[in-house]
């Protein structure tokens, strides 16, 4: 084999890798979004800049070949895999890591945001209350804020009998991105959450694997 031969064969693979393949799911990766995850100010709050090299590449927001039925603007939450999927018309989709729900917390099922807020309150529920007394203090809510569970912003989640109780939110704590740690709902960086609150639109379907 000749050196030509073997480097137009060395580029062939690489371009194999770097442009992935669609499959029936989550593909190879089209668009990185590095650098909006530096810090921004957003109604009066300044939303610290996330350290991306603690924060695993897949977990990163970006674009990717995604294969579903499912019409544009669906969200799809993979809870095994971490991911939140925004589908986009051509086969597309914007992929966001999430954390998920720990051990007892986990749901499945299908919803539709009835609600969007941002910089939400957050109000414990009375069983959470129960086994954290010292939330009692939140009882009655706790204020949109920086140090607020709920992060920049929150998409509520209601299916035939009403409110799930379950929201797609916002987090300060990006190093929970990726686990599972919740009580059940599922979070987003503050800079990821901020750019789906602006994609996903009132009454969108979302299904949770």
């Amino acid at each position: 084999m000749t050196f030509k031969t073997t480097a137009l064969a060395a580029t062939l693979a690489l371009s194999t890798v770097l442009t992935g393949c669609s499959i029936g799911g989550g593909g190879g990766s089209l668009q990185y979004f590095t650098g909006e995850y530096t810090s921004r100010r957003d109604m009066g709050y300044q939303i610290p800049a996330v350290p991306l090299y603690k924060v695993p590449r897949e977990f990163q927001r970006q674009i990717v070949r995604y294969k579903t039925a499912e019409k544009p603007g669906t969200i799809i939450v993979d809870t095994s895999a971490k991911h939140l999927y925004f589908v986009l018309p051509d086969g597309k989709a914007v992929r966001y890591g999430i954390g998920v729900g720990r051990e007892g917390f986990e749901w499945k099922g299908d919803a539709r945001i009835a609600m969007k807020r941002e910089w939400p309150t957050w109000t414990p529920p009375r069983e959470m209350i129960g086994r954290q007394p010292e939330l009692a203090k939140w009882a009655g809510g706790q204020p949109g804020g920086l140090t607020n569970p709920l992060g920049a912003r929150a998409l509520y989640l209601f299916n035939k009998g009403g409110d799930t109780g379950y929201r797609l939110h916002g987090t300060p704590e990006w190093a929970s991105i990726g686990k599972a740690m919740s009580s059940g709902c599922i979070r987003l960086i503050n800079q990821d959450v901020i750019d789906l609150y602006n994609r996903a639109e009132v009454g969108a379907k979302v299904i949770v694997l």
